[in-house]
């Protein structure tokens, strides 16, 4: 069984999830296929239909988020600490060809966020960043071409 890495707050984030489709949403979906039964002829009713892909849907994702929850291993970025980019790490970037700064947290495929800053592990961008420390040049292939940049600040906020 393959371990996903989260950090506290994407854990917390999918297990909001999950209580809100098992508490809020299913509840809400049974009621509405219990409605359109009640118009009667199944076979031409759209919402009966439509409320049976819901459930369906809803129901994956349940069923998805649990198996994550089982598999997660959530690891507190505050105890982290070190010089060596890693799983949690914040990273400033300075662009070799523009200056531009940008700043990314490496967190779990789950959890990402790139307009936050906050880029999967398994991300291009991650994999260059993994094992660098400040001062390191990286390059970054990218669908745009490869881009090159100097790795500023490494921390665990």
């Amino acid at each position: 069984m393959e371990r996903v890495p989260l950090t506290p707050k994407g854990f917390a984030a999918l297990e909001a999830e999950l209580k809100f489709r098992q508490q809020e949403e299913r509840p809400r979906i049974i009621l509405a296929i219990q409605e359109a039964r009640a118009h009667g002829d199944l076979s031409e009713n759209a919402e009966y239909s439509a409320a049976k892909e819901a459930q369906a849907l809803n129901e994956g994702r349940i069923a998805e988020l649990e198996s994550l929850i089982g598999r997660a291993e959530v690891i507190d970025v505050a105890k982290l600490s070190g010089s060596t980019v890693k799983f949690g790490a914040t990273v400033k970037l300075v662009d070799e060809d523009t200056e531009q700064e940008r700043v990314y947290m490496i967190v779990g495929d789950q959890e990402a966020d790139v307009k936050a800053g906050m880029v999967s592990i398994s991300s291009p961008i991650a994999r260059a960043l993994i094992g660098k420390k400040t001062g390191d040049s990286v390059e970054v292939k990218t669908p745009g071409g490869a881009k090159s940049y100097e790795i500023v600040e490494v921390a665990f906020r």
